[in-house]
């Protein structure tokens, strides 16, 4: 168990930093092909390897579940884009801080203990500092990093939904499909119009595989190793990945006062996270839940893994 908990933690820190080094390529590819054609090969990528793993039954899909899918799709499409113009305006490690602060407002307002309100309490003025006015405040980037923030917690919310109306990932395998297909033209347009050298290309391209493929096949093997509340937690620590990245690869240098609120909104999710799973072992879970959590485990159902905070779940990496 301790061998298992181990190379868990191993693999959780390598898809971790597969999926911010995968957007730290990307944004190399940014002066030529811009935020859109990036995002354009790394839905191609998500979608053809989300397809493949969910192989959804796309003619058992019923009405019902084709507008749960759509909504997903379109989340997708949005979250991504918004995150990676947002990396290109204001830089990696804030980028990714704030649309964090998605899924830990989906935990934090979904719950009524203390220790969240706390959090709550502790976490707005880590916002304010990372969004303060500053000579280079970028107020664009800053409200595309809330809207990446925004798309992500309705992720969570659809996901949910998704959980209950498929088997597995096929929902997400069709959802992320249904964005690709829906990229197609963008990407053709985007492509035409700033035409990609073979590094530029190769950069969305590792993008798409560091980002989306590589870390959500990991992911699948870690949980297989660590709780899923262990896996939301560690998660907590991929704002500071980001920025280390960014300063390494891209870099891009974070003031004192940035650090320190990076590690505030880090640290409030950890503690909700870890007061969550004591809650939820004092409470304990009906056999139903228990039941549905093993088998969802088991397909590899992403809804396991959506969210954080209060629910005690991660989400799914392949489209942070």
């Amino acid at each position: 168990m301790r061998k298992d908990r181990m190379s868990g933690v191993v693999m959780m820190l390598g898809s971790g930093l597969s999926t911010q080094v995968g957007a730290s390529l990307g944004a190399l590819a940014f002066p030529v092909i811009g935020p859109v054609g990036v995002v354009a090969v790394r839905q191609w990528i998500a979608g053809a390897v989300l397809l493949a793993v969910g192989r959804p039954q796309l003619r058992a899909i019923t009405a019902r579940q084709w507008r749960l899918v759509i909504g997903l799709a379109l989340v997708f499409a949005v979250m991504n884009l918004s995150l990676y113009t947002a990396i290109e305006r204001i830089g990696l490690g804030l980028a990714v801080t704030l649309e964090f602060l998605g899924p830990l407002a989906v935990a934090l307002l979904g719950s009524r203990r203390v220790v969240d309100l706390v959090c709550a309490l502790a976490v707005a003025p880590a916002v304010v500092l990372l969004t303060r006015p500053q000579a280079t405040t970028d107020y664009l980037g800053i409200g595309l990093g809330l809207l990446a923030a925004a798309c992500w917690a309705s992720y969570i919310l659809l996901n949910r939904r998704m959980g209950r109306e498929f088997t597995g990932v096929q929902g997400v395998g069709a959802a992320a499909a249904v964005s690709g297909l829906g990229y197609v033209p963008i990407g053709i347009w985007a492509l035409w119009h700033h035409r990609p050298t073979p590094t530029t290309l190769a950069y969305a391209v590792a993008a798409g595989l560091l980002s989306s493929a590589v870390p959500f096949l990991v992911d699948l093997l870690t949980l297989r190793r660590v709780p899923a509340q262990f896996f939301g937690v560690f998660m907590s620590v991929n704002p500071v990945l980001a920025a280390l990245v960014g300063l390494v690869v891209l870099g891009q240098r974070l003031g004192s006062l940035d650090w320190l609120a990076i590690g505030v909104i880090v640290g409030t999710n950890a503690v909700a996270l870890s007061a969550g799973r004591r809650g939820t072992s004092r409470r304990g879970s009906s056999p139903r839940v228990r039941r549905s959590s093993r088998r969802a485990l088991r397909a590899g159902d992403p809804g396991v893994r959506e969210g954080c905070g209060a629910r005690g779940r991660a989400v799914l990496p392949a489209e942070q």
